[in-house]
C-alpha cells in the first residue's frame, strides 16, 4: 500500500464529507458595445463595503460575487448562480450592462480613467480605496482589471503544517490546472498599449495571442510584479512564511518611498511605502488564509490562530459557461487539492521556487506546445507526461470522494481531465482561439462580448421568483444600513486610523 493510500485510509469518511468550498468570482461590468462601464457600483446591488455576497474587487466597474462555504459542490454552484441572477436582473434594469465573460479585460479607457473601488466615508472604506490607489501607482490600473475565480477550500482536522505541505505540492503541480483550465490565450490590444510584449497579432483581426498559450493572465503579462519578484517567500511552515511577509510589509521600498503616502496636495497615493502595503497585495497562485476579526490584520490572524483554509487563485473564468466555472471543474479541484494534501511534500528551496516560477510562465505562455518540457528537480520532463502522472495518482482520491458522496462524479471529472491531458486541442484555451478565428473574424472583443451576452441570456432565462428578488433587495438594504452604521461609529481622523492600522505591532 502506498503512503498516499495509507494516509487516505487514515481519513475517516466523515472528514472527506466535511470538505468545504466557496467561490469568489470577479467580472467586469461592460457596456453593450464592449467597453468598460464607468458608472458607479449600482446602488441596487447594495454596499460594496458590507454586502456578504456582492462587492467590488479593484475597480468600481469590477464586480466580485461571493458564495458561502458549502459542503456540497452543487450547493456552492447553486448559490453562485443565484447571485449572478440577481446581478443580471439588476443590470438589465440599469442600462443593459453585461458581465464580461473573459478573464482578460474588455476595451479599456486610459489607465487613469479606470475607476477605483469606492467604499464610502468610513476609515475602513477610505483605506480600501487608498490601497487601490496605491496598486494603481505601483502596477498600473489595467493589470488590476484582469479577473479570475478564487476557490476557497478546507478539510476538517487539517493543521497549519499540513496546509503548508498542501501549498508546496500545489505550487509544484499548478501547471496541471493551468493546462486543463487556462482560458486566456488571447487579449484585446488595448491591454498592452505602450508595453513591451511578445504577443502575436491575429491576421486581419483585433486580437493579440500566443498560439500555444493557456493563461496569459497567469503569465508575464498578468498578475506579475518585478518588485515582488525580489520576495523569496518560503512555504515550509507558518513561521517562515509569516516572517517573509512581515519583512515585506515593514521594510521601506525606495521606488514606493518616492511615490510617498500623500501627494503635495494632501491626497493619499497609497497606504504605506513598504514593498507590500497590506497582505492582500502579495500575489501567489495559492494563499494560506484565516478569517479576520474586525480591524485585525490578516497576518496577525494567521500567526494567532493558524491556517483555516487555502485560497486557490490561478483559475481563469471559463467563458463557455454562464457563471465562469462548472461542477466537474470544482470536483477536479477537490481531488487535486486532496492529492496535494496527502502526497509527500518535501521542503521547498530557493532553487525549486525559481524552477516553479519558470514552469508557471512556460505553461501559461506555451502550455499546449507539442513536446513542451518543464523542469522537475533540475531534470527536463514533458509537461503532458508529468501531468498524466499527477492525474493518475489522483484516482484513489476520486474514488474515495465518490464513495463518501454516493456518486461517480469525481471519477468522471478526473477521467475527463486525463483525456484532456492527451488532447490539447480540446482544452478551453484552444477552444477560445478556435472560436475567435472561426466565428469572430479574429476579434477577441467580439468573442468575449458574444459569450458575455449568451451568459446573461442564459441566466435571465432561469426561474427567478419574487421571493428571491425580495430576499436580495433586503440584503442590499441591510448592507447599506450596515455601511452607514460603520461610518457613524468612526471617531478617529483617517490619518490617525491609518497609522494605527499600519503599525508594526498590528502584525502580531
Amino acid at each position: 500500500m502506498s503512503k498516499l493510500h495509507e494516509r487516505l485510509a487514515a481519513y475517516p469518511a466523515e472528514a472527506l464529507g466535511g470538505i468545504r468550498r466557496g467561490i469568489e468570482k470577479e467580472g467586469l461590468r461592460v457596456l453593450p458595445t464592449g467597453g468598460l462601464a464607468l458608472t458607479p457600483h449600482p446602488l441596487a446591488l447594495g454596499s460594496a463595503l458590507t454586502h456578504p455576497l456582492v462587492t467590488t474587487d479593484y475597480s468600481e466597474s469590477q464586480l466580485e460575487l461571493i458564495t458561502g462555504a458549502h459542503k456540497g459542490v452543487q450547493q456552492c454552484l447553486d448559490e453562485l448562480t443565484e447571485v449572478h441572477q440577481f446581478v443580471h436582473h439588476t443590470l438589465k434594469d440599469s442600462g443593459g450592462e453585461l458581465l464580461w465573460a473573459s478573464s482578460m479585460p474588455c476595451g479599456l479607457p486610459t489607465d487613469e480613467t479606470i475607476p477605483i473601488g469606492r467604499y464610502g466615508s468610513s476609515n475602513v472604506g477610505r483605506a480600501k480605496s487608498v490601497y487601490r490607489m496605491g496598486l494603481g501607482h505601483r502596477y498600473g490600473r489595467r493589470m488590476q482589471t484582469i479577473s479570475g475565480i478564487h476557490y476557497n477550500w478546507s478539510l476538517p482536522g487539517v493543521d497549519s503544517e499540513q496546509y503548508f505541505a498542501l501549498i508546496r505540492n500545489f505550487r509544484r503541480h499548478a501547471f496541471v490546472l493551468l493546462y486543463l483550465f487556462g482560458a486566456s490565450p488571447a487579449l484585446c490590444p488595448c491591454f498592452v498599449e505602450g508595453r513591451e510584449h511578445r504577443l502575436q497579432p491575429m491576421e486581419g483581426g483585433s486580437a493579440l495571442y500566443l498560439p500555444h498559450a493557456t493563461s496569459l493572465r497567469m503569465g508575464r503579462l498578468g498578475y506579475q510584479s518585478d518588485a515582488q519578484a525580489t520576495l523569496a517567500v518560503s512555504y515550509n511552515g507558518l513561521t517562515g512564511y509569516a516572517n517573509s511577509l512581515h519583512e515585506a510589509l515593514t521594510k521601506p521600498y525606495s521606488a514606493y518611498e518616492t511615490v510617498g503616502v500623500r501627494n503635495p496636495g494632501g491626497d493619499y497615493n497609497q497606504l504605506g511605502t513598504s514593498l507590500l502595503q497590506i497582505e492582500n497585495e502579495f500575489y501567489g497562485t495559492i494563499r494560506p488564509k484565516r478569517t479576520v476579526r474586525t480591524g485585525e490584520r490578516p497576518l496577525h490572524a494567521l500567526r494567532e490562530r493558524g491556517v483555516e483554509y487555502v485560497e486557490v487563485r490561478l483559475m481563469d473564468l471559463d467563458p463557455f459557461v454562464p457563471v465562469g466555472i462548472t461542477a466537474p471543474t470544482m470536483r477536479l479541484l477537490d481531488v487535486f487539492l486532496l492529492h496535494c494534501l496527502l502526497s509527500d511534500s518535501p521542503p521547498d528551496t530557493p532553487a525549486e521556487i525559481a524552477e516553479l516560477k519558470q514552469n508557471q510562465h512556460l505553461t501559461a505562455e506555451r502550455g499546449r506546445e507539442p513536446g513542451l518540457q518543464l523542469s522537475r528537480n533540475g531534470q527536463s520532463v514533458p509537461l503532458t507526461e508529468w501531468g498524466a502522472e499527477v492525474l493518475a495518482a489522483c484516482e484513489p482520491l476520486a474514488a474515495a470522494l465518490d464513495a463518501t458522496h454516493g456518486t461517480n462524479d469525481y471519477s468522471a471529472a478526473l477521467r475527463d481531465a486525463r483525456a484532456l491531458m492527451a488532447a490539447p486541442e480540446r482544452t478551453p484555451s484552444a477552444r477560445v482561439l478556435d472560436s475567435i478565428v472561426q466565428a469572430h473574424h479574429h476579434s477577441f472583443e467580439s468573442f468575449a462580448r458574444q459569450q458575455s451576452a449568451a451568459a446573461r441570456d442564459a441566466l435571465l432565462a432561469l426561474p427567478w421568483t419574487a421571493e428571491q428578488q425580495a430576499r436580495y433587495l433586503a440584503m442590499a438594504d441591510e448592507s447599506i444600513a450596515a455601511q452607514k452604521a460603520i461610518e457613524a461609529a468612526d471617531t478617529l481622523p483617517f490619518e490617525e486610523w491609518r497609522e494605527q492600522y499600519m503599525a508594526v505591532e498590528q502584525l502580531g
